[in-house]
C-alpha cells in the first residue's frame, strides 16, 4: 500500500512541475526563444525538472532572448553561457523528447495493450515494463532526432538530408545514455519500492507513476550529461 506521506508528496511535485511548466510557457509567449525549438525544450524539462529547469531558464533562457533582442551577432550561448551550462542545456534538449516520447508511450501502452502484447509483452517477456520500454525508445529517439534535426540544421544551414545525418549522430549517444539512466531508476522503483518494500505496483494512471519517472528523467539527465559534454567538446553537438 502506498504510504499517504507519498502520495501526497506525488502530488506537489507534479502540480509544482506542471505550475512551472505552465509559467514558462506563459513567459516564452511572450518573449519567445530565438531558435523556435527551444520554447518547446525549456517548458517540456520544467515537467521533471520543475523549480531547477526555472532557475535554469531564467538566468540563461532569457539571457538568449535578451541577446537576440539586441542585436548580436554572435550567439548568446558562445558569449554568456559557461560551457557545463552549454552541456546541461544539451542534455536536456535530448530529454525533453525523452520526457514527451514516454508520455505518449506509457499513455498508448496503458489505454492500448494490446501494443504491449505485438513487443514481446507474454511472449519475450513476463513482464510488461520491458515490452513497454521498447515502445518508450521509439517514439523517445524519433522525438529527440526531430528535436535536434530543428537545431542542427538552421545552425548549420545544411540540407534535409545531411540535417537528419547529422540529427542521428548527435542524438544517438546521448538518448541511448538518458534512456539508460530512466530505465534502471523506473526498474528499482517497480521492483524494489514499489513491489518489495510496499507490497503494491506501480502504474501509469496514478501519481506516484509520474512522480518516479520525474527522479527517473533526472537519473537520465546525470547518465547523459558526460556523454553530451563529449558531444559538444567533439562538435558533433551544438552548443546552445
Amino acid at each position: 500500500m502506498v504510504p499517504p506521506w507519498l502520495h501526497i508528496l506525488a502530488w506537489s511535485s507534479l502540480v509544482l512541475a506542471i505550475g512551472t511548466s505552465a509559467w514558462i510557457i506563459l513567459d516564452e509567449w511572450r518573449n519567445p526563444q530565438p531558435m523556435w525549438i527551444m520554447n518547446v525544450v525549456w517548458p517540456v524539462t520544467a515537467l521533471f525538472g520543475s523549480v531547477i529547469t526555472l532557475v535554469g531558464y531564467l538566468r540563461y533562457g532569457r539571457v538568449a532572448t535578451r541577446s537576440s533582442t539586441e542585436g548580436e551577432e554572435r550567439p548568446p550561448s558562445k558569449t554568456e553561457t559557461p560551457f557545463p551550462v552549454m552541456v546541461a542545456k544539451g542534455a536536456s534538449h535530448c530529454g525533453s523528447g525523452c520526457m514527451l516520447g514516454d508520455i505518449l508511450a506509457e499513455w498508448l501502452a496503458f489505454l492500448v495493450p494490446a501494443v504491449a502484447v505485438w513487443l514481446g509483452w507474454q511472449t519475450l517477456f513476463a513482464e510488461k515494463i520491458f515490452a513497454v520500454w521498447i515502445l518508450d525508445f521509439i517514439f523517445a529517439y524519433i522525438l529527440g532526432v526531430a528535436f535536434q534535426y530543428f537545431t542542427i540544421k538552421p545552425m548549420r544551414q545544411l540540407s534535409v538530408g545531411a540535417g537528419l545525418v547529422q540529427a542521428v549522430k548527435a542524438d544517438t549517444l546521448s538518448l541511448t545514455a538518458w534512456q539508460i539512466g530512466m530505465y534502471g531508476f523506473m526498474a528499482f522503483a517497480q521492483f524494489v519500492i514499489f513491489r518489495r518494500l510496499l507490497g503494491t505496483r506501480l502504474e501509469v494512471p496514478t501519481a506516484e507513476f509520474w512522480f518516479m519517472m520525474q527522479i527517473a528523467m533526472i537519473c537520465g539527465f546525470i547518465t547523459s550529461y558526460p556523454v553530451n559534454w563529449w558531444l559538444l567538446r567533439h562538435g558533433i553537438k551544438e552548443k546552445m
